[in-house]
């Protein structure tokens, strides 16, 4: 039998500040340990289902005919039964990852569970993994251990070969284990590490190629641990960034009564684990749901007292009440289906999607997540197709409890897949068998056929998501979905002959672009057909370089007046820029404008490492929030606010073109030393030469940039040149 080790409740001093440290990915060491071994040593003693068998005991179906959804699941009880030992057990999968590896903030959270499972009436089972560097002492990084911490202390109690945490089989192996050897009354279970939204999945084990749980692998391994304990969990929750999603919500809806997770990034701080264990400790018999505002209220709180909670999210989720928003959804889904096939009406429901609450950055500087605010999706369309005040209402009874910052005080709780700017064709393919209704689907999958088709959508069906009159979500029958209607990943495959042009032919005038002699301003008008095609209008600045051979493009702005009843549009800038105190102008773009503040990213070098400057510009002023490293090439999203210290080297970054050649390239500023002062210029910019042009998004992901004017700014003044 294996010695038990004891972990020491101490933590190094450098994860005292961690709260205070980014937590980016990283580059790999130059010498990697051994990868995990694919084999594993089961803690079950039956075999796994793979993924398709397990699938197969939940099923959601429409038929065609009727246009309505059916859902089915298995028939898991919420009790544990009488003979249980009373109070909680929550099982922490504990994928450390770089998270872990530079910053110890597994550890940190770790050392949270013991000081808050100090009392009876709790205790935390703990996996770790997933990380090349443990940085609390008792943790090894070359294996899979097992912890029961409870009693303030932290007891090693079981440890497996090496297995990454991104594998179906590893989650489900310690899910059985942790349930056989210490049931309670109320069970629940943490997904920890980096999360990456309904399309990437969560727990990216850097030591496996930052290889992801799935949504379907998170089914399949659930549906083994519940089949095994025969009954649901009180809860499943995510301390990662963005899985408080539609599409999680509805794998977790067979096994967990309650879910918590978050719409947007988490700072890395992570929950309060001393809240979670305290407040257990006192009410041993305390229910999920009360448990999930405790937990909500405790996260919130915390990244309120590291100034890290404006951006904040975090919901309980009745999962009892979600097979009635799936329903609801889908009903409103067939009417918004049905309604967009007339272009104009489309228009107007893809520019409110895309004015929606979105979450994980969603810019080319940042990176895509894809995952817009559920509620903010369907109001958008609300105007055009019936259904809406049902679904929101459905939606509203699913999201019992929300707790946000002051940038997402109006989301619903839940986000959902929508392709604000699709990764290429295996994104939507994944999406296509996650998808939990026919016609929001089809809905996604005509505005991709009219992407490569020249908006060309007229004889568009959506015969194959059926097959003998009915739809079975992809997720849940893989096998029916090959055996009837071929491979659903090579249908996709057409997107990728998807290219932005940046001259959409969608995009046509009634009057094209010019200068107002009377006022001095620049502005154009659509015609019907442009009008109808259009989704988004903002201005495009680019500064000419001193040499005058390039244009260096500083950002967007929406100092845009737009009448859309009529078609025009008219510049509202002025010549003011953000700018470093040291003059220098910010390649800027907006991420979320609220009714009274705006944050923007700007591409900058911090000491040397490529990221982002987060800045929030109110009637305070503009200051910095900090450096956010955005959505990684694996799609998981950094999980924290770099807070900038004094002494850190600033290096501007700008995208480029050659006036003469049109080349695109990377153009570097000159570095700024940071002083410790958050405040960033807004003001005018500086004398010099400078242009301008709009751009025009259209319904189907490209857009149209027009000819520019060029302006100068002189002594505080900026002018448009008559003559462009």
């Amino acid at each position: 039998m294996m010695k038990k080790k004891r972990l020491a409740a101490l933590l190094l001093a450098f994860l005292m500040v961690f709260q205070c440290a980014g937590c980016g990915f990283l580059d790999e060491p130059e010498e990697e340990p051994d990868k995990p071994s694919s084999s594993h040593s089961s803690s079950s003693d039956k075999p796994h289902s793979d993924i398709t068998d397990s699938l197969q005991r939940m099923s959601m179906s429409v038929s065609r005919s009727t246009g309505k959804l059916t859902v089915k699941r298995p028939g898991l009880s919420s009790s544990g039964g009488s003979d249980v030992p009373s109070g909680w057990t929550i099982l922490v999968y504990l994928c450390g990852t770089d998270l872990e590896t530079e910053y110890g903030a597994a550890s940190n959270d770790l050392v949270e569970m013991m000081d808050g499972a100090a009392k009876k009436g709790v205790r935390f089972v703990v996996e770790t993994g997933g990380t090349y560097e443990w940085q609390v002492t008792g943790v090894e990084n070359d294996s899979i251990q097992r912890f029961l911490v409870e009693k303030g202390d932290a007891e090693l109690v079981d440890e497996q070969r090496l297995s990454g945490m991104g594998r179906q089989e590893t989650l489900s192996d310690f899910l059985i284990w942790g349930a056989k050897e210490y049931p309670s009354e109320h069970m629940g279970a943490i997904l920890w590490d980096h999360g990456g939204g309904s399309i990437n999945g969560i727990c990216f084990d850097e030591r496996d190629d930052y290889d992801s749980l799935s949504l379907r692998e998170l089914d399949g391994a659930l549906f083994d641990a519940c089949e095994a304990m025969g009954r649901k969990f009180d809860f499943i929750g995510f301390d990662a960034c963005l899985m408080g999603t539609l599409e999680t919500a509805n794998v977790l809806a067979s096994y967990a009564d309650y879910m918590y997770a978050s719409e947007e990034v988490e700072p890395g701080l992570g929950w309060n684990y001393v809240a979670i264990g305290s407040y257990l400790s006192k009410n041993p018999d305390a229910n999920a749901k009360d448990l999930g505002k405790v937990t909500c209220d405790g996260f919130i709180e915390a990244c309120r007292e590291y100034d890290q909670d404006d951006m904040c999210t975090l919901s309980v989720i009745d999962l009892s009440k979600l097979d009635d928003l799936l329903i609801r959804f889908n009903d409103f889904a067939l009417n918004m289906y049905e309604a967009s096939a007339e272009t104009s009406i489309c228009s107007g429901m893809i520019r409110g999607i895309e004015q929606a609450d979105n979450f994980g950055g969603n810019n080319r500087s940042e990176g895509y997540t894809n995952m817009v605010d559920m509620g903010g999706l369907i109001t958008a369309c609300a105007d055009y197709a019936e259904g809406a005040d049902k679904a929101l209402r459905a939606l509203d009874k699913a999201v019992v409890y929300n707790a946000t910052g002051s940038a997402h005080s109006g989301v619903s709780g839940l986000s959902m897949y929508y392709p604000l700017c699709p990764q290429g064709s295996e994104e939507l393919a994944i999406f296509g068998e996650i998808c939990p209704s026919p016609y929001y689907l089809s809905f996604v999958d005509r505005q991709s056929q009219g992407s490569v088709n020249g908006g060309n959508t007229e004889n568009y069906d959506n015969d194959f998501w059926f097959f003998n009159d009915e739809w079975i979500l992809g997720l849940l029958n893989e096998e029916f979905n090959n055996g009837g209607n071929g491979n659903e990943e090579d249908y996709w495959n057409f997107y990728d002959n998807f290219e932005q042009t940046g001259e959409s032919p969608l995009i046509t005038f009634q009057v094209e672009p010019e200068l107002d002699e009377d006022d001095g301003s620049f502005w154009f008008a659509l015609d019907d057909d442009g009008l109808s095609y259009a989704a988004g209008v903002y201005g495009v600045v680019y500064e000419i370089s001193d040499d005058g051979e390039d244009l260096i493009e500083i950002g967007y702005t929406y100092d845009v007046i737009a009448d859309w009843d009529e078609g025009i549009f008219v510049d509202d800038f002025d010549g003011y820029w953000l700018s470093l105190p040291d003059g220098q102008n910010l390649a800027t773009y907006i991420v979320e404008a609220g009714e009274d503040y705006i944050i923007y990213t700007s591409p900058i070098r911090l000491n040397g490492v490529d990221t982002n400057l987060r800045l929030r510009q109110d009637a305070d002023g503009v200051k910095i929030e900090g450096a956010w490293e955005g959505i990684n090439e694996q799609g998981a999203a950094s999980r924290d606010l770099v807070k900038l210290e004094a002494g850190d080297v600033i290096l501007p970054i700008y995208t480029a073109y050659g006036i003469e050649t049109g080349e695109e390239f990377v153009y570097r500023g000159w570095e700024y030393t940071f002083d410790g002062e958050p405040e960033i210029y807004y003001d005018i910019m500086e004398d010099g030469d400078y242009m301008f042009a709009f751009g025009i998004d259209d319904i189907f992901g490209d857009y149209y940039l027009t000819d520019f004017v060029m302006f100068n700014v002189e002594d505080g003044e900026a002018y448009y040149y008559p003559d462009f």
